[in-house]
């Protein structure tokens, strides 16, 4: 199964409404979803800080910011 990971940090509006919209997709694509806080990482924060939330897929980013669903479905329904 794929797996996705969805860089993120607490008390971030975009990335709660990120998530939400990761998560419709996948009820249509099947993925599982590892949720990475950037701030317990000072690697990931420093990458990811202006970014988030970014989805990764395979060390590839699918996409980041306002998170779409059309975006994130054509990504993952490969």
């Amino acid at each position: 199964m794929k797996k996705v990971i969805f860089y993120s940090r607490p008390d971030c509006p975009l990335c709660e409404e990120g998530l939400l919209t990761l998560k419709l997709v996948q009820e249509d694509v099947p993925f599982d979803i590892e949720v990475k806080n950037i701030e317990e990482d000072d690697t990931l924060h420093g990458k990811y800080m202006l970014m988030i939330p970014v989805v990764e897929e395979n060390g590839k980013m699918l996409q980041y910011g306002q998170l779409d669903y059309v975006t994130l479905m054509e990504a993952l329904d490969e």
